[in-house]
């Protein structure tokens, strides 16, 4: 089924020194956020209080990461008590120090996700912050909460609400799409770290989801008023780690121009729909610069040697947590040939035309599970839409992005 594309977000206009000499911010899909995350306050435990019981604050409902919705481009949310069943009605009355006393592995834990407030409604107030607060909950049936967490899935939907696919939602409005893509992937962090990544032991999550720490003890299989087992040491309890934080993938994604700078070089894998390519990508790596994840995963996968480098955008990718750090390469003179017995990731690359590409861009442009666009022409190019920053990628070389002043 086709369905719209959304729009991309919209930026504030900017009339900086920056700005009139590099040109306008460049906004991707799944950024954009309208809420202020105030990231500072997520361990102010007497704000999430606060927040949490505010009657302005709304709740995003998320089972299996797919989000409850009003339809395919617009997020329903709830209000808290709809959620108190779940949560109880303070879960973030205990300070960090008392829950990590009182952790027991044998409870399941419901996340509640601070997200952001919203500032431009400011029903609610917390020392200078001001704007209505936002949270995502994780109501998946699962461990002791099971039963807690279906009897709000059907409540819901007897009301006539209704959770939509998450595994590659991109039909939500751009504002709405970057709290999903933030719920998601906070969420998706929580669940997929149930233990600690130095000893191996239960975690528990803390600071409205945006921390997990290791207990020193746990209260599993203890009576009623009894100690709490003390637990083995672990190396995330000494100084800063970074098993105890949300992590973020970097990724890089390139529009990749012949030396002459009248192709672009774009690549298919065998899942794509015929005739349909993209820019090439790949993980950056470990004491690599972005430049060079750029020319290793070009020749990697292409075979393709690139010179020169510009960064040109980025976009955040909650599939499961990705940072696509989009960027412009030019082939090298005599690096353009194509070889795809490297890595063998690609079915297929290709150098195509300007022209090519621009018939595509006007005629082919598809999400990757959808049919043909009407006009289109049998046989020739498609392309992904302007929701994956590839096809952001694609229109800056067209528009001349190789003839201006560089972007960094």
């Amino acid at each position: 089924m086709e369905h719209a594309i959304p729009d991309l977000p919209i930026l504030a206009e900017d009339h900086s020194m920056l700005s009139r000499k590099f040109g306008r911010e460049i906004a991707n899909y799944f950024s954009g956020s309208p809420l202020n995350r105030v990231s500072f306050l997520r361990t102010d435990y007497g704000f999430l209080r606060a927040t949490f019981a505010h009657p302005s604050a709304s709740f995003l409902l998320m089972d299996n990461l797919s989000p409850l919705a009003k339809d395919i481009a617009n997020l329903s949310y709830v209000t808290r008590d709809v959620v108190v069943p779940l949560t109880g009605e303070e879960p973030f009355k205990e300070s960090e120090e008392d829950q990590v006393k009182g952790f027991n592995s044998a409870n399941t834990q419901s996340v509640v996700l601070f997200l952001g407030i919203d500032e431009k409604k400011t029903g609610f107030e917390y020392r200078e912050y001001k704007g209505n607060p936002y949270f995502a909950v994780d109501v998946t049936p699962k461990g002791t909460i099971a039963d807690k967490a279906k009897s709000i899935i059907d409540i819901v939907k007897a009301n006539g609400g209704s959770f939509i696919d998450g595994r590659r939602l991109l039909t939500l409005n751009a504002p709405e799409a970057a709290i999903y893509a933030e719920a998601r992937a906070l969420l998706d962090w929580n669940s997929r770290n149930p233990f600690c990544g130095g000893c191996g032991q239960p975690t528990l999550s803390i600071n409205a989801g945006w921390k997990r720490v290791c207990p020193t003890s746990d209260l599993a299989g203890v009576p009623d008023g009894g100690a709490a087992k003390e637990r083995a040491d672990c190396p995330t309890r000494h100084g800063v780690s970074n098993l105890c934080f949300p992590r973020t993938d970097p990724t890089v994604i390139m529009a990749v121009v012949s030396a002459d700078g009248n192709k672009i070089l774009l690549g298919r894998n065998k899942r794509f729909p015929p005739n349909w390519y993209s820019t090439l990508a790949g993980f950056l790596e470990p004491g690599e610069s972005i430049e060079e994840a750029v020319r290793r995963e070009t020749w990697e996968e292409s075979g393709v040697t690139v010179g020169r480098v510009v960064i040109h955008s980025s976009q955040p990718w909650p599939y499961p947590a990705n940072l696509m750090i989009g960027a412009i390469g030019q082939a090298a003179p005599g690096g353009e040939t194509i070889h795809l017995g490297h890595d063998e990731e690609l079915h297929d690359a290709k150098w195509f035309t300007f022209d090519e590409v621009r018939e595509g861009m006007t005629k082919g442009i598809s999400a990757l599970g959808d049919a043909a666009p009407t006009g289109y022409r049998e046989g020739a190019l498609r392309l992904p839409p302007q929701t994956a920053i590839a096809n952001q990628l694609i229109r800056a070389v067209l528009k001349g992005y190789l003839d201006i002043v560089s972007k960094i």
